[in-house]
This record gives structure tokens, sequence and C-alpha cells, in this order.
């Protein structure tokens, strides 16, 4: 039997700052560099006390274990690949985390079937598959008021209608954003009256 090579990211900030979590070697499977997740951390206020966050693309879970560390109430991590959903057990149990669930699954067809709202939601998938406009039609309904939603690619991302850029940057090749919903365009006066 081959075995895996084995990675690790190390979290920034938090209860758990500088504990390391591993991933093995997996198609695609990238972490958001640490970088890439102070500026996104200190965006959101760094104190995610009571919140609740999904990590839909989780990989390495370097998102979902750095919101924990920072307070997060609760982090539903969505993961298809079984070697690595097995490292993010793996990482939950080395941690003492609570408040987790990781659930074995496709992200979209999650969103799709999701009931909880959430407060953050992270969208990092693999690059290629240039799946952040699909995940962002699912994510809607499933945000709080006030809720964001980040978004990393390899190339400036350009929100489909109903989104609204609140903050965003690059480090190298990574782009990174921080989205809202838009106000909907009802309820306003009709020039009829």
């Amino acid at each position: 039997m081959r075995r895996t090579r084995r990675n690790t990211v190390r979290i920034i900030g938090g209860v758990w700052r500088s504990r390391l979590i591993e991933f093995p070697d997996a198609a695609d499977l990238r972490p958001t560099p640490d970088r890439v997740r102070e500026t996104l951390f200190n965006w959101l206020g760094r104190d995610l006390t009571g919140m609740d966050c999904l990590d839909l693309f989780a990989g390495s879970g370097a998102l979902g274990f750095e919101a924990l560390s920072r307070g997060a109430a609760s982090v539903i991590m969505v993961e298809n690949n079984h070697a690595v959903l097995h490292a993010l057990r793996d990482n939950a149990a080395k941690l003492g985390a609570t408040g987790l669930t990781v659930v074995r699954g496709d992200a979209l067809e999650f969103a799709r079937g999701a009931r909880s709202r959430f407060d953050v939601v992270f969208v990092d998938p693999p690059y290629r598959l240039g799946m952040q406009v699909a995940a962002l039609g699912l994510l809607r309904g499933l945000l709080v008021d006030g809720g964001r939603v980040y978004v990393e690619s390899d190339a400036v991302f350009e929100p489909p209608r109903g989104w609204a850029i609140f903050k965003r940057a690059r480090a190298g090749n990574v782009h990174f954003h921080l989205l809202v919903r838009e106000a909907d365009d009802q309820g306003g006066v009709s020039g009829d009256v």
C-alpha cells in the first residue's frame, strides 16, 4: 500500500495559534496561504465569537479551523475526497475541536439542500473547476443578514448579479474577495403612484 505524503499548514490566530494541521497530497488541494488568511480574518474582524461558518470546499480545512480557533460557534466543512476527509477528522480530534461538523459530499449538492443560515461562507474550490459562480447561486438564502462570502480564485473575480465586492486583494497568484449580498430591488416606490 502506497503511503500518502503529509503536508502541514499553520493556524495563524486564536486559541490554536501556531498549531499545525496535516493534509494529504490530493489533486487540486492547496491551502489558502498564511498571508491571505491573515488579511481575510482581519477583514472579518479577527474575533468570530458566536458566528456560524460554512467551509464549502474544505480541502485542508485551514479556513474552517482558523474560524474555530477565532471563536466561531460552529463550522461545517464539506469535502468529497475520502483521504482528505479522514485528515480533517484526525485534525479535529488532535485539536479537540468542538462545534465542528465534517460532511462527506459534493459541496454544491450540500449547499442546494442546506437549511441552516451562516454568518460566513468560505468558497475556495479547485481553481480549474471554476465553481465559484455556481456556489454563489446557491448561497443567497443561506446567509444571515449582513453575512459575508469569501471567494478565492486564480484571477480577478467579478461576482454575478446579486453580489457586491466588500473587499478584494491579491497575494501572488491568489485573488481573494469578500462578498456581500446586494439589496433586492423590491419594495421601492413605483413611478405610477
